[in-house]
């Protein structure tokens, strides 16, 4: 008895559930499926069940109040046969037609709605007031049009309000969406309500396109369309505007905030100086432990430019205090990087002890894997013997390899200084010399243009005090000049190329010199053997060797000599002093001696010639290379 007066007291819940209060809709599930069971119980001995109730109007086995109930639970509605009651169910919409479903807008419920998914349309309701009634517009016309909302907006303009509508029909329906701070009302069937946050515009905006009607009047003063939209307003915009500015002062403030944190600490006032901070001051100098502070101090004062004559002693004898201080940093450093390898003596030798012990664990475990000792233990042992056997040797490995890495670190450190130091001193003697070689070949062409220049102006200004006497021979002298010039910066020109094809044909040579001198030791070899082998054949090196020494080129070393002095006489066509010739040929071989050089350029007397050039105390004797005319008088 108890049973069925609970289940009829569920079976009535459900039923009214579209009108009832009930927010829980997990509750009504619950109670739909405890519904459904003893149903189903019940439908295997009959297809119907009465129940002796008077406050159910409707049997259970009734398909409407069947389908409302699953209805609200957003099943479709089957039978206990498991047939659809209704073929006008929507199952997209969980609702059926015709049956109007739980809304916001019910009396005891938010006026909010809750959150709705984006394709599914708000199905709105009827609004009962004391005074109106809200009819809700057609859910197949668009949405009514708004405007933009504007910043901060709080007011909202009603439009299409009834003419016999009062400010208190007007409070009476806006007061659900929330605090009214002010209604302008128009004699035009309109009004601006401004509430007193920003989400009770939204809320307002729902009502928008309802049909409002006063009490249960049709007349047509009685009726109206509602249109509510944003609304511009001053007041709003103000107090948008002001806590925006509140916003941005409450940014700046937390930002400032955040870099007066994150920023150091700024050093102490540094005080003005005076004889009585001077001797403090100085004082401080001498102490190790207050020396730092002393000369910021000191610093500061001379930067602002408080030194002057009364108080130079003073601060010389600061900065003298100040630098009596450099030995002891200097002592400090030293006795820091004593420390340090020290330290690093200290690591080397108990990395060394730390492999030592590991060659003896190592050792330890190749004694043990030995047959004699092998055989006696178990297999479980001999895995973990092998295990920790590699173990051991892989730890051994890393910490061999990083003591040979420390040792080889410091040998390629001694070894790098000594190399640097030989490479560059190497190639900054090649450096030296060959830039002053080249300055120097630089310096005599330029020197020989210069010449030519100014004999052209003296020709020119000569000219110009003959221009009297001699005006129709002027511009036959001027061509002249000019077509000379004009040869002389050719010859100029050829004179450079032929100097870089002389630098070439000398690195050839040196080539070649190699190649000679490499050769002259093969055959000395070869000479040696083959005197060994036959006493003859040094009979007929005699008369070679007669013929060597009889003409005049007596060495390779001698031919080498001539070749490049032959180069260099080439390049200079007027002409060079014997002092000239070898100090180019000291930049080659210091041991190369002026007389020897002399006497050589003297015996071949078809490929260089001596001349005497200039007047007086300019006069010298210059060398030139006469080869080419030696070679056709030859």
């Amino acid at each position: 008895m108890e049973g069925s007066q609970a289940r009829k007291e569920r079976e009535q819940m459900l039923l009214q559930s579209p009108k009832c209060m009930v927010q829980d809709r997990t509750m009504q599930r619950d109670f739909m499926w405890m519904w459904v069971y003893e149903i189903g119980i019940a439908g295997d001995n009959s297809r119907t069940v009465n129940v002796d109730s008077t406050a159910m109007t409707l049997p259970m086995s009734d398909p409407t109040a069947w389908a409302t109930a699953m209805n609200n639970l957003g099943m479709a509605p089957l039978g206990i046969a498991g047939q659809p009651i209704l073929p006008d169910f929507d199952p997209a919409l969980g609702m059926m037609t015709g049956i109007p479903p739980i809304t916001p807008m019910m009396p005891g419920l938010g006026i909010v709605p809750p959150p709705i998914p984006p394709d599914m349309p708000v199905v709105k309701e009827i609004i009962h007031c004391k005074s109106c009634t809200l009819f809700p517009p057609n859910p197949n016309l668009p949405p009514p049009a708004t405007r933009e909302r504007p910043p901060g907006c709080k007011t909202v303009f009603v439009g299409g309000l009834p003419e016999n509508g009062t400010e208190q029909i007007i409070v009476e329906v806006f007061e659900q969406c929330g605090e009214i701070i002010a209604i302008r009302k128009s004699k035009k069937n309109f009004c601006h309500i401004r509430f007193a946050e920003e989400y009770m515009v939204d809320k307002a905006l729902y009502l928008s396109g309802y049909r409002i009607r006063l009490g249960s009047s049709t007349d047509k003063k009685d009726t109206g369309r509602l249109h509510v939209d944003f609304a511009q307003a001053r007041d709003d915009l103000y107090e948008w505007e002001c806590k925006q500015r509140m916003l941005a002062r409450e940014e700046r403030h937390r930002r400032r905030m955040e870099e007066e944190r994150l920023r150091p600490p700024s050093p102490p006032p540094v005080v003005h100086y005076s004889d009585h901070e001077c001797s403090i001051v100085a004082e401080k100098l001498k102490d190790d432990s207050k020396f730092s502070e002393a000369v910021q101090t000191l610093l500061t004062w001379i930067e602002r430019g408080e030194v002057n004559r009364r108080s130079a002693n003073n601060f010389y004898s600061m900065i003298q205090s100040a630098n009596s201080h450099v030995r002891r940093l200097v002592n400090e450093k030293v006795a820091h990087e004593k420390d340090m390898e020290e330290a690093k003596e200290k690591f080397k030798q108990a990395l060394s002890g730390i492999l030592i012990q590991f060659e003896q664990i190592v050792a330890v475990y190749h004694s043990a894997s030995k047959q004699k000792a092998w055989d006696h233990f178990t297999k479980a042992q001999r895995k973990n013997i092998s295990v920790w056997c590699k173990q051991a040797e892989e730890i051994r490995n890393i910490h061999n390899d990083e003591l040979m890495g420390i040792r080889r670190e410091e040998e390629m450190e001694m070894s790098d200084d000594e190399i640097e130091e030989k490479t560059e001193t190497k190639e900054t003697e090649e450096s030296v010399s060959q830039a002053e070689a080249l300055k120097e070949e630089n310096d005599s062409l330029r020197w020989q243009l210069d010449a030519y220049r100014n004999e052209v102006e003296l020709l020119k200004q000569e000219q110009g005090k003959a221009h009297k006497e001699d005006d129709p021979n002027k511009e036959q002298q001027l061509k002249l000049l000019q077509q000379a010039l004009q040869g002389m910066q050719q010859h100029l020109l050829k004179v450079q190329e032929e100097y870089k094809r002389k630098d070439a044909e000398l690195e050839k040579i040196k080539d070649e010199k190699l190649q000679v001198e490499k050769m002259l030791e093969n055959l000395k070899e070869k000479e040696n053997c083959a005197s060994r082998l036959c006493a003859s054949s040094q009979d007929s090196d005699y008369p070679i060797e007669k013929t060597l020494n009889s003409s005049p080129i007596k060495s390779e070393r001698e031919a080498l000599l001539v070749g490049i002095i032959s180069t260099f006489l080439h390049v200079h066509p007027f002409g060079a002093s014997i002092e000239y010739i070898c100090s180019y040929l000291h930049r080659l071989d210091n041991k190369i001696c002026t007389s020897d050089v002399e006497c050589l350029m003297s015996r071949l007397q078809h490929t260089f010639k001596q001349e005497m050039t200039g007047v007086g105390a300019s006069l010298e004797k210059r060398w030139k290379f006469c080869g080419f005319e030696g070679l056709k008088l030859t």
